[in-house]
């Protein structure tokens, strides 16, 4: 008996999951992996091997997809969740750190895509950048993907470019949930869907809560007039930020 209470304090990650730190400053244990597909789901990229998160994002995951099929919507293609121990990725997101976030892309995959596809599938951008506008691409199959993905309780905020931001609010009014749908510039080809701390978790940082209202106001307005702080959403060096102790060892 006493051997074994050693062995639950010696590997508490592999024994229960857990998020700890903050979105763009943590890691996780025992993640959970996404399935490469199920219904109304595809995993893009999975040679990244970044499709791993918490078991409330690999729920969410699924029941979304879920509802994608019900609703008769093409399949979702779910890219980067966060890598099996999270951690800050070596290019990329600076989040994406403890398992509750998620990029879907806002393009749909071929029908029956094969496997080969589904690693070199390419993005398509839904704003036109030249001209400030959304693209064609950007229909009603988006819009309802978004709302499908932003109705859920565990989401805690949506990221996605200030110009969807707007199409939302013209389409849907006064929806309690636009609020948890958040302009922020380099999210013209995905959505970047981001869960509340899992409760319990103590050590699990949350995020500010989002603003009251449904941000389609004056909020809105600012990012739409900031176009040049689209400039600065291109690549970035990598991020090293300062990881909790807990974390420190654990990642990779």
């Amino acid at each position: 008996m006493v051997r074994w209470c050693w062995l639950l304090w010696l590997l508490p990650g592999a024994l229960w999951a857990e998020a700890i730190g903050g979105y763009a400053a943590g890691c996780q244990m025992n993640a959970r992996a996404l399935p490469g597909s199920g219904p109304g789901y595809y995993v893009i990229r999975s040679e990244r091997q970044r499709y791993y998160g918490q078991p409330q994002m690999i729920h969410y995951l699924q029941d979304l997809g879920h509802r994608v099929s019900r609703a008769g919507l093409p399949p979702m293609l779910v890219g980067d969740i966060a890598m099996q121990r999270g951690g800050p990725f070596a290019y990329g997101h600076r989040s994406h750190q403890t398992g509750l976030d998620a990029d879907i892309w806002l393009r749909s995959p071929p029908a029956n895509p094969l496997p080969r596809q589904l690693e070199t599938i390419e993005a398509v951008d839904m704003v036109d950048h030249r001209h400030y506008i959304l693209s064609a691409d950007f229909r009603d199959q988006q819009r309802q993907l978004l709302a499908l993905a932003a109705r859920d309780q565990r989401v805690n905020r949506i990221f996605v470019h200030p110009l969807i931001k707007q199409a939302m609010c013209q389409a849907y009014g006064e929806s309690p949930w636009l609020r948890k749908i958040r302009p922020w510039f380099g999210h013209s080809s995905h959505f970047h869907v981001r869960l509340t701390c899992p409760e319990g978790q103590s050590r699990c940082q949350p995020q500010a809560p989002v603003p009251a209202g449904t941000g389609c106001g004056a909020e809105l307005a600012g990012w739409l007039n900031d176009k040049a702080g689209e400039i600065t959403a291109g690549p970035r060096t990598p991020w090293r930020p300062t990881l909790p102790k807990a974390c420190v060892g654990w990642v990779r």
